[in-house]
Order: C-alpha cells, then sequence, then structure tokens
C-alpha cells in the first residue's frame, strides 16, 4: 500500500480548511499555503465533495468547508474518498473477496490481517487530531505524538 499525492494532498486540504474555521475557504487561498496547485486541488475537492465531505458555496464569500466537525472525520474516510481502496492486495479491494484462488491460498488471512491492521490505524485517527498536531506546529510546541 502507498499513499499518493492526491491522498496526502486531500488530507493537507482538509487540515488547512479545518484550521482556517471561518466559513467558506478559498481554494486559492489553500493553494498558495500549501504550496499545491489550483488545479490539482479542483480535482481533490472534486472527490472530496462527491462523498459528501466538503460543501461548496459559489459567489464573492464561497469557496469550501468542512461537512461535518474535525473530530467526526477519519483518516481511512479522507482517504478512502480520495484513493479509493487502499487494501494490500487486490483481491482485499471489495467487500466479498472474490479471488478464484480464495480457497487454496495459503497466504490470505495473512493479508486479511494486514489489511485489518491498516484500517484500524487509519480509521482510529480524525482530522481533528492531525489539526491540532499542526497547530501546535505553527506554534512551535511541536508534538508529533500519534
Amino acid at each position: 500500500m502507498k499513499v499518493s499525492t492526491k491522498g496526502r494532498y486531500a488530507i493537507r486540504l482538509m487540515i488547512d480548511i479545518g484550521i482556517q474555521n471561518n466559513g467558506y475557504v478559498r481554494l486559492k487561498d489553500v493553494a498558495r499555503r500549501q504550496e499545491i496547485s489550483i488545479k490539482y486541488l479542483e480535482q481533490i475537492v472534486g472527490s472530496l465533495q462527491k462523498s459528501g465531505l466538503l460543501l461548496s458555496s459559489r459567489g464573492a464569500h464561497g469557496g469550501y468547508r468542512l461537512s461535518k466537525e474535525p473530530n467526526d472525520y477519519t483518516i481511512g474516510e479522507i482517504l478512502g474518498a480520495t484513493e479509493g481502496s487502499i487494501a494490500p492486495v487486490n483481491c482485499l479491494d471489495d467487500d466479498k473477496n472474490n479471488c478464484a484462488r480464495l480457497n487454496i491460498c495459503s497466504t490470505i488471512k495473512f493479508w486479511e490481517g494486514l489489511n485489518d491492521v491498516i484500517n484500524e490505524y487509519l480509521n482510529s485517527h480524525t482530522l481533528g487530531e492531525l489539526m491540532e498536531i499542526e497547530k501546535n506546529i505553527k506554534e512551535k510546541n511541536i508534538d508529533y505524538n500519534i
């Protein structure tokens, strides 16, 4: 499993929008602060909006905002919206394993265990936690304990 730049940038985008906490946030401001292309961010917000993680508004005071409280988002949920499956092997991509070798596979339990560990970790951390870390970094009171 390797998280792409799309997934990593989605998390940074969500942290940035959450920290602003002043209504709707313009994408060009996020692009400037995060040093990410606005074109790339436009692709990412499309996935996040489609998944219901971001709300948008048009107009002079438009932009994007979180659809729920930061602690109500898991990192797994954000990555799932942008990355799709994060399973370590293809046969675990869907809810039901349809692999033709499932009944004779000597490694499936290993892969299922790894998949469980990954998902448990990603779903045990919230956007709110990462926002707190970001705030501490900005205040030079760095604490990376997760």
